[in-house]
């Protein structure tokens, strides 16, 4: 399994449109896993958007 403290330095991206309402708004759910992926960190969204992606893992 991959770890997040193994993928590139964090990619923050830049907010377009809308703010977001709560943290909560900053998630979304792998549609493969369930995993919550947090968007504002590109690495995380790029990650899953991959059609063969394994789980990611998290460093504590």
């Amino acid at each position: 399994m991959t770890n997040l403290s193994q993928l590139d330095p964090p990619i923050i991206g830049t907010r377009h449109g809308r703010e977001m309402g709560s943290e909560a708004d900053h998630f979304n759910k792998c549609p493969v896993f369930g995993q919550a992926v947090e968007r504002p960190d590109l690495r995380q969204a790029i990650w899953h958007e991959q059609p063969s992606h394994k789980p990611l893992g998290m460093d504590a």
